[in-house]
């Protein structure tokens, strides 16, 4: 099941509005976005952690999801007002 995970295709659309990727388009993306909250949740609720050691977990999570997303989108990452491209 690992390798359907890697298969080519693309996860996000990008968005309509503004900048960046927009909501899942394939169950990979839903997956990246559940890993990313449940490792977030972990590193805020885990008793005792250096704050340091969580702060820089949480940056880390968060530069891999913009890295993964941006890869995975659907079109460049630009602004856009609204029109079809």
């Amino acid at each position: 099941m690992l390798h359907k995970f890697f298969e080519e295709g693309y996860w996000f659309e990008p968005k309509r509005f503004g900048y960046g990727a927009g909501l899942p388009i394939a169950w990979q993306g839903w997956a990246l976005i559940l890993a990313f909250l449940a490792l977030v949740l972990g590193l805020v609720n885990v008793p005792d952690l250096d704050p340091i050691l969580r702060w820089t977990g949480l940056a880390v999570a968060t530069g891999l999801l913009i890295v993964i997303a941006k890869k995975r989108t659907r079109g460049p990452w630009r602004w856009r007002w609204g029109g079809e491209d």
